[in-house]
């Protein structure tokens, strides 16, 4: 596996690529990566807590609620928990299930003074394959990294 720094670069060129507000665009194997071999890396589950107790989180991640369930209503105090979690100098790390609200969380992050923040791409679940079923192309738990459920 490529070092920490190798990652970051990988993922500063993506988001370039990408065109994204912020610092750049991880796989989710690169994310857990850089979460074990970068000091104060933080990874934030961005899903409803309720995605969380049905579908399944990853152990030590932080969890910010981007919408809320039931509704998918904006959660308002995103930022305060956030900033309550996290430092502005920290690696963030925004996940969710596929990677929409995590890319609407980092660009916000970096908005307001998170200049290492970055999106896992796919996901928790990742994409739908052809039957309509998600966690069997891309994403975290497609990937087999840890995760747990219930």
């Amino acid at each position: 596996m490529e070092s920490s720094q190798q990652l970051l670069e990988t993922a500063a060129a993506r988001g370039r690529e990408l065109e994204v507000p912020y610092a750049g665009a991880l796989l989710p194997a690169e994310a857990w990566a850089l979460v074990q071999g970068l000091p104060e890396t933080v990874l934030v589950d961005v899903r409803t807590q309720a995605e969380l107790d049905w579908v399944g989180f990853v152990p030590g991640a932080c969890h910010v609620e981007w919408q809320r369930y039931p509704g998918g209503v904006a959660n308002p105090d995103f930022l305060a928990q956030l900033q309550a979690q996290v430092r502005p100098h920290q690696a963030v790390l925004f996940l969710c299930r596929s990677g929409g609200r995590s890319h609407a969380a980092a660009a916000l992050a970096a908005q307001v003074g998170y200049a290492r923040a970055y999106n896992v791409l796919q996901g928790f679940e990742g994409d739908r394959d052809q039957e309509g079923r998600r966690n069997r192309v891309g994403g975290w738990r497609a990937a087999g990294l840890p995760w747990k459920q219930g």
